[in-house]
């Protein structure tokens, strides 16, 4: 059974930093580019990062390009979003889920599939 289990989420004020994981368990992640998502209630769901599955190369949306980095750790299975200089728009519920349709991040996503639960991300003073 696949399962995406996302963490790491919490209140932090401007300016600050905070790491989400996304720990990946009955999927061979070498496979599959993985991404990191977001979603505001009432807005569309954001996808705002993208690690290729041979961790070759990375895509990110405008929105967080030189803020966010997403990195993987093959050994624990587990996908990372550093990320920094937080604002209050960074406010949403985090997601990781893989392209299964794609290995390689492009400007579009391919079937998305295996989302975790969400973690909470809030920025605030």
């Amino acid at each position: 059974q696949v399962q995406f289990v996302e963490s790491g989420g919490v209140l932090v004020q401007p300016g600050g930093s905070l790491r989400l994981s996304c720990a990946a368990s009955g999927l061979f992640l070498d496979y599959y580019a993985i991404g990191w998502f977001r979603h505001v209630p009432g807005k569309e769901r954001e996808g705002i990062a993208c690690i290729s599955g041979d961790e070759s190369s990375t895509r990110y949306a405008d929105s967080v390009k030189g803020r966010f980095t997403i990195s993987r750790d093959s050994a624990r299975s587990t996908v990372y979003l550093q990320m920094l200089s937080l604002k209050p728009e960074d406010s949403a519920v985090y997601y990781c889920a893989a392209d299964i349709e794609r290995r390689f991040c492009g400007t579009r996503w391919g079937t998305l599939n295996y989302w975790g639960q969400g973690t909470q991300v809030t920025v605030s003073p």
